[in-house]
């Protein structure tokens, strides 16, 4: 009885824990605090010791009402718990512990060793693992007194969290808890948390966080890096003065300060940063200080963003805006804008101004040629040159070929004049341009202020008319402005205004110029088109041909010459030839073959009475496709001519590789054949070519006896021109077309024939 006295009072502190363990079976004390939880346990275990040991000092009734509150409270608890002895046998466990893992009185006996707990609690699907290699462990464990912590997943989805604390006189005790809604919570706190990380670091801006105290970095996302030029890893935990230069370090300090300081966000706008690692940038921020519950900052919150790339591609546009993208210079709308600015500055001053407009002469036909690539580098060519030798005038593209300068000195407009002429000495060197030299030459018209124009709109459309007239008085010329000048450009500019509803009206008529054989007897007939303007009567087809190429009215024109001549020539009772010119612009623009096909169809007439005529340039432009186009009308039974060879920039190799039907001498070999021995000598040597060729020779511009005769005695097939008939209606040729045996009247032909001899009449084209 007195050993059993001794044990309670060395025990009471047990006996308390009793006391503590119903408390936290009744809710009063947190069960969730890991290490008084464990001491709890590790009490309640010696609780139970010092009970067995009084037992025989104490009354009955008393040890069994202890019993029976110390099982309420075991039997109450939320975790499971058993306890073993040194040997591994079980000395009890509450009934949670058995209700967590299914078994019963029977599996988990008391006395029961662990391997047969384990092999029970196996058997009911409650343990994953080895049974005998997880009680060696746990042995081996107890042997060495060592605090043990297992988290398990079981097969039915519950974790189990297992704290196994070995106690002062032997064995050890055992609690187990359900920890699947806690580790369900923790997954989504850190699937949260990585979600949260994961957004932060893929915001384009650059956010980071210092603490508020020393200002170190304690986040840094991924545009952060970026923008900073430096590994995140290298800038956590340290300032901006251990990262970058003292200067911008000072600054970037003094910025944070402030913020602090107010407890304010504060926006920053553009700003230089000297990156390290790359150069300078161009930045916008904004800082929002982070409070804590008494108010005070605690980190400091920095959102950068990066505006480099966007206030360069803002820079890029502007300059597009204002600046033309082939040849960099200033376009219409800068050339606008300066005029305005220095037509001001003169008003103020009483200063002279002078603008000169640009044309480069010949642009066409080398575009036309060459191809688009070559056209685009000789504009970029001139627009090197010409700025040398402006001295520092304001020099602009304002169109395709169209160039301005706009300069203003006391020297006008002597100074006008004299850049005027250096800028045609300039043009007047060939360019270089892809192995090709090239010469293009330049019309200039100039206007001056005040005398041409008070204000910018008269000004540029009085240089404008100087400039249609420099072009219309011959190529390489400068004029300045004349009161004559405005009328003629906007007659001109009518002019072109009612070309574009000429067909609409019915006002475009063909007129036909017959084609002969060398011998006089007439084949065929060409088709040209003329203009019947309703106030102005016929228009000259130098005039309003050149507007159409211009405009692109050229195509709906051409086809309806087509169609027309298609039409007109198969209604004709004798089976002639009628030949139709077609422009480059036709070659390269909608479905050419699709077009003569349909007229051919439309009309009646047959293909072989078709003949094409095509000039040089069409076949430059893209060598491959015209070839291809050029073969599939062939396909049609259509005849092609190639149109006034030897002006343009004629190739043995096109004669070689296009199927051409005929070739056409220009009139300007023929003009002067006889008298001229250099005319006479390439006239022969054209025929003697095609005739080793087997390509026929018609030569257009006959107009004398005396040429006729040369051409006939160079073997020449076939002849145009005025000697045999002007461009007149059909009507002044119904004779020839109906087959009637009788001479050209006067006026219908411009002679008979040929003298002495009579037109064969023709039973076949």
């Amino acid at each position: 009885m007195l050993s059993a006295m001794r044990l309670l009072r060395k025990y009471n502190r047990e006996m308390a824990a009793l006391a503590l363990i119903a408390a936290l079976s009744a809710g009063y004390v947190a069960f969730s605090i890991p290490e008084y939880h464990d001491n709890a346990i590790i009490t309640l275990i010696a609780s139970l010791v010092a009970l067995s040991s009084i037992t025989a000092l104490t009354d009955r009734q008393t040890i069994r009402d202890q019993e029976v509150k110390l099982n309420v409270a075991l039997n109450n608890m939320s975790q499971g718990l058993c306890m073993f002895d040194a040997r591994g046998r079980l000395l009890l466990c509450n009934e949670r512990y058995m209700e967590m893992y299914g078994l019963t009185p029977e599996t988990a006996k008391i006395g029961g060793t662990l391997r047969d707990l384990i092999a029970n609690r196996k058997a009911m699907g409650t343990f994953d693992g080895d049974p005998d290699e997880y009680v060696d462990n746990l042995m081996e464990r107890y042997r060495l007194g060592k605090y043990h912590t297992i988290t398990a997943d079981l097969a039915d989805g519950r974790t189990m969290k297992m704290v196994n604390q070995p106690i002062a006189n032997g064995g050890w005790v055992a609690t187990h808890e359900n920890v699947t809604e806690l580790r369900k919570r923790e997954k989504e706190i850190a699937e949260t948390r990585q979600f949260l990380e994961l957004v932060i670091d893929n915001v384009p801006a650059a956010i980071s966080v210092k603490d508020a105290k020393e200002l170190r970095y304690i986040l840094i996302n991924r545009a952060g890096e970026e923008i900073y030029g430096i590994p995140r890893e290298k800038m956590i935990g340290k300032t901006i003065a251990e990262l970058f230069p003292d200067k911008p370090a000072a600054v970037i300090n003094a910025r944070d300060r402030q913020v602090l300081d107010t407890r304010t966000s504060q926006a920053f706008g553009e700003h230089k940063f000297d990156s390290p690692h790359r150069g300078t940038r161009t930045h916008l921020s904004r800082r929002v200080p982070v409070l804590g519950n008494d108010g005070n900052p605690q980190y400091l919150l920095l959102v950068i963003q990066d505006v480099t790339e966007q206030k360069e591609a803002e820079a890029r546009i502007a300059h597009l805006a204002h600046h033309d993208p082939l040849t960099d210079l200033p376009n219409r709308a800068a050339f606008n804008e300066h005029l305005a600015q220095t037509l001001e500055r003169c008003e103020k001053a009483d200063q002279k101004l002078a603008v000169l407009c640009i044309n480069l002469d010949r642009f066409k036909d080398i575009n036309d040629v060459f191809g688009h690539a070559i056209g685009d580098e000789l504009l970029c060519e001139i627009a090197k040159r010409l700025p040398a030798v402006a001295d520092g005038a304001f020099f602009a593209r304002i169109g395709g070929d169209e160039f301005a300068f706009i300069v203003a000195d006391d020297k006008l407009p002597t100074s006008a004049d004299w850049l005027a002429e250096c800028l045609l000495a300039s043009a007047a060197e060939p360019l270089e341009v892809q192995g090709h030299s090239l010469h293009v030459g330049m019309s200039i018209g100039i206007a001056m202020y005040p005398g041409d124009g008070a204000d910018q709109a008269s000004l540029l459309a009085n240089a404008d008319a100087a400039l249609y007239r420099a072009k219309a008085d011959g190529r390489g010329s400068i004029r300045f402005f004349k009161a004559d000048m405005d009328q003629q450009l906007r007659e001109r500019r009518a002019l072109n205004h009612d070309l574009g509803s000429a067909l609409e009206r019915n006002e475009l008529v063909l007129y036909y110029q017959p084609l002969a054989r060398v011998d006089g007897e007439i084949i065929g007939f060409e088709a040209l088109v003329r203009w019947q303007h309703p106030t102005l009567g016929l228009v000259p087809p130098g005039m309003f041909i050149p507007m159409a190429e211009e405009s692109g009215f050229i195509i709906p024109m051409g086809e309806w010459v087509l169609r027309e001549a298609c039409r007109e020539a198969a209604s004709w009772p004798q089976p002639l030839r009628i030949s139709v010119n077609l422009s480059s612009a036709q070659f390269r623009h909608g479905d050419l073959v699709g077009m003569v096909y349909s007229a051919l169809f439309d009309s009646g007439l047959a293909a072989e009475r078709l003949e094409i005529k095509i000039t040089e340039s069409v076949l430059v432009d893209d060598f491959d496709r015209a070839l291809s186009l050029v073969r599939r009308l062939k396909s049609l039974g259509v005849h092609i001519v190639m149109d006034d060879f030897g002006t343009g920039y004629s190739s043995l190799q096109n004669l070689q590789s296009f199927p051409f039907d005929k070739l056409k001498i220009d009139r300007s070999f023929i003009s002067n054949v006889e008298t001229h021995p250099p005319s006479a000598t390439i006239v022969r040597a054209v025929i003697g070519l095609c005739r080793g060729l087997g390509v026929p020779v018609l030569a257009e511009g006959v107009e004398r006896q005396t040429q006729l005769d040369f051409l006939a005695g160079a073997a020449c097939d076939e002849v145009q021109g005025f000697f045999f008939g002007r461009p007149q209606p059909i009507a002044v040729y119904a004779a020839i077309v109906n087959g009637e045996d009788t001479a050209g009247e006067d006026g219908g032909m411009e002679r008979d024939l040929i003298p002495g001899k009579r037109r064969k009449k023709r039973t076949a084209a």
